[in-house]
C-alpha cells in the first residue's frame, strides 16, 4: 500500500514538474525572441513590415491544434528540417521534451512580442532621437534607455508568457504528445484524467493551474497605480 501511495503520489507531481520546468525555459525563451523582434519592428519602417508582424501573430488567433499541425509538419521526421535536427541531437524532436518547449514558445511569441512592443511604444520618441544624435547606437539605446524605462511592460511581458506557457495544450498535444513522464504537462494530464473519469485527480491539477495563474495576473497587477 506504501509503494502504490508513493507510486501515485509520484505520477501526481510529474505532470506539474514537466509544466514548471517547459514554462520557465520556454518563457526565457520567448521573452528573449519578443524583446529582440519589437526592437527590430517598432522603430523600423520597410516593404512587407505589416506581413512580418500579421504572421509572427498568427498563433494568438489560430486553434492551437493548427499550429501544432503545422509545426509537427515543418519538424516531423518527413521534413527536412526535422531530419537535420534529428540528426543534430541524435533524437527525433518530436513527442520529446523539447518538442513542449517549441509548442509553448510559438504560442506564447505573440502576447510577449505584443506587450514588449506596447512598452517600447510608450516611450517619449525624443529620448531614443536625441541618444542618436549625440552618437549612441541602436543596441545603446536599447540597453540604456528603453530597457530600464519599460520594466513594467517588460515584467508582464515575462509573467503572460510564462502563464501562456504553462496552460498550452493544443500544439503541445500534437508536437510533443502525451508522454507520462517526459511530455505529459498538466494541461495533457487533465484532459487524461477526465477522459478516463478520474475527476478527483483532474481537480486537482486544474486547481493547481489556478492558483499559478491567479497568482502570475496577481504579480502582474501588482505594479499598476490604483485608482
Amino acid at each position: 500500500m506504501v509503494g502504490l501511495a508513493q507510486l501515485q503520489q509520484e505520477m501526481f507531481w510529474e505532470p506539474v514538474w514537466i509544466s514548471l520546468k517547459t514554462a520557465f525555459v520556454s518563457s526565457v525563451i520567448v521573452f528573449n525572441l519578443g524583446i529582440l523582434a519589437a526592437w527590430g519592428l517598432t522603430f523600423r519602417k520597410f516593404p512587407g513590415k505589416i506581413w512580418i508582424e500579421t504572421f509572427i501573430m498568427l498563433p494568438l488567433v489560430l486553434p492551437p491544434t493548427v499550429v501544432g499541425f503545422i509545426l509537427l509538419m515543418l519538424l516531423g521526421r518527413r521534413s527536412w528540417v526535422g531530419r537535420y535536427l534529428e540528426e543534430l541531437g541524435s533524437q527525433p524532436i518530436v513527442f520529446s521534451w523539447g518538442a513542449t518547449v517549441i509548442a509553448a514558445v510559438v504560442v506564447a511569441f505573440p502576447l510577449v512580442y505584443q506587450t514588449a512592443k506596447s512598452g517600447f511604444l510608450s516611450v517619449e520618441e525624443d529620448l531614443p532621437a536625441s541618444a542618436r544624435s549625440m552618437g549612441a547606437s541602436e543596441f545603446q539605446i536599447l540597453r540604456h534607455i528603453l530597457l530600464p524605462l519599460t520594466v513594467r511592460s517588460l515584467r508582464a511581458a515575462f509573467i503572460l508568457g510564462f502563464a501562456r506557457a504553462i496552460g498550452e495544450f493544443g500544439a503541445t498535444l500534437m508536437l510533443a504528445g502525451n508522454i507520462p513522464g517526459r511530455t505529459q504537462t498538466l494541461p495533457t494530464a487533465i484532459y487524461v484524467a477526465v477522459d478516463s473519469g478520474n475527476n478527483q485527480m483532474a481537480w486537482a491539477w486544474a486547481g493547481i493551474i489556478v492558483v499559478f495563474s491567479f497568482l502570475l495576473m496577481l504579480f502582474t497587477g501588482s505594479g499598476r497605480k490604483s485608482r
